[in-house]
């Protein structure tokens, strides 16, 4: 078959990932682990590992249908990580200020010791085995989110714990990823610390100043419109500003923005009416194609050329999350079993540890072969998560699970 229409081929395109993720995660439930987990199995199998879709013969000849895909994928992961916002109360996230310090710091800076001490091992230069380094402190909250939702533990101490600490994680990434790159640019003062760290809190206080003070009012007016599906709309005007102005403005990442749009919403008498709405075109388009494009983006089928890397990096990147994060969990005063699915949490590098690694080959720090071991380590670390996740909230730390803040 050879379509050759470009938007035939999308819906073709679309028309496989929606009905095999939901079937993908269909089965996973049905086998006792999270439906996230078959959906990005079944991206992996899609994908250039296994089948290769993007390259058979009917969507062949289409370069961008590639990127629009990851679009949407983008598209999904801002709404995921609004609906985990939306999850929460403002005032039980601020109980969360000391693990989500010690949490998001300790689970950065035992990363990336680990991860430069590999680069060294395998005789990287200096530079590139500090952003080797930095590609392991990165943290994907996304798919922990949605895992904790589906096992409904979000609210626990650990949710809640664990959301802060990946908040202060990609503050503090983002941080060390600029300050790197103005040191070894040569350009690394104090003034260039300070304006990192000025955007970053700009950002941060126009974001609590909007949803304090604009978005109740916003949010009254918008509702007596005779418009329909007024607070969708304005729901997702809301997430896209946000995250837009954390990367414009903050220098962050867009989903700290689009998670920011979700707990300011969770305080309005609307919060239902958007959760519903938002999470219907989330769960039921996005969101999919987010965990599906993952798979649609990996080839470890080539990974054998650097398998001690790979295997190497795969290792340090779990224990120093479970070292690091839970180790900070710990000093926070969380038992040891809280400590490690908090630390469990924070494995996974999702799309987060993909764009920094992207960044490291642009930068000319990273060549083919090691970057094939860092997607390698992505991937697993990502596919791991949910599983390990759904072991350590087992029925006997129902204690933990019901205990809300």
């Amino acid at each position: 078959m050879n379509i050759e229409n470009h938007f035939l081929q999308l819906i073709l395109l679309l028309l496989i990932i929606l009905p095999a993720s939901k079937l993908a995660g269909y089965l996973s439930v049905r086998l006792g682990q999270p439906s996230v987990l078959g959906e990005l199995l079944v991206g992996v199998i899609l994908g250039p590992t296994l089948l290769d879709l993007l390259h058979v013969h009917a969507f062949n000849g289409n370069g961008a249908l590639p990127e629009f895909i990851k679009e949407l994928g983008e598209i999904g992961v801002l709404l995921l990580m609004f609906m985990a916002g939306l999850e929460l109360n403002l005032n039980e996230m601020k109980k969360t200020g000391k693990v989500a310090s010690l949490a998001g710091t300790l689970g950065v800076f035992v990363p990336v010791a680990l991860g430069w001490m590999v680069g060294v091992l395998f005789g990287l230069e200096q530079k590139s085995a500090i952003f080797l380094g930095l590609t392991l402190g990165a943290t994907s909250v996304s798919i922990s989110a949605q895992t904790l939702m589906e096992l409904n533990v979000l609210r626990s101490r650990v949710g809640l714990g664990l959301l802060g600490a990946a908040v202060f994680d990609d503050i503090l990434v983002i941080f060390l990823l600029s300050v790197f790159f103005g040191l070894t640019d040569g350009a690394g003062d104090i003034l260039s610390v300070a304006w990192v760290v000025g955007r970053m809190a700009l950002y941060l206080a126009l974001a609590i100043a909007v949803g304090f003070w604009v978005l109740p009012p916003l949010v009254r007016w918008v509702r007596g419109l005779p418009v329909s599906q007024n607070l969708l709309v304005l729901a997702i005007v809301v997430i896209f500003a946000f995250a837009l102005s954390a990367e414009l403005i903050g220098g962050m990442a867009a989903i700290t923005g689009a998670f920011l749009a979700g707990l300011m919403f969770a305080r309005s008498p609307e919060r239902e009416v958007v959760e519903n709405r938002v999470g219907a075109l989330a769960y039921g388009f996005f969101v999919p194609i987010f965990f599906v494009d993952i798979g649609l983006e990996t080839d470890l089928s080539n990974v054998g050329s650097v398998f001690w890397l790979a295997l190497l990096l795969i290792v340090v990147a779990i224990l120093g999350k479970l070292l690091g994060a839970g180790g900070g969990a710990a000093l926070a005063g969380y038992s040891p079993r809280e400590s490690l699915q908090l630390g469990a949490g924070m494995v996974s590098r999702g799309e987060v540890g993909l764009i920094v690694a992207s960044v490291g080959v642009g930068a000319g720090l990273m060549n083919q072969s090691v970057l094939s071991a860092v997607v390698s380590m992505v991937v697993i670390s990502t596919l791991v998560t949910p599983p390990l996740l759904r072991y350590l909230f087992q029925p006997q730390s129902g204690s933990l699970n019901k205990e809300q803040l």
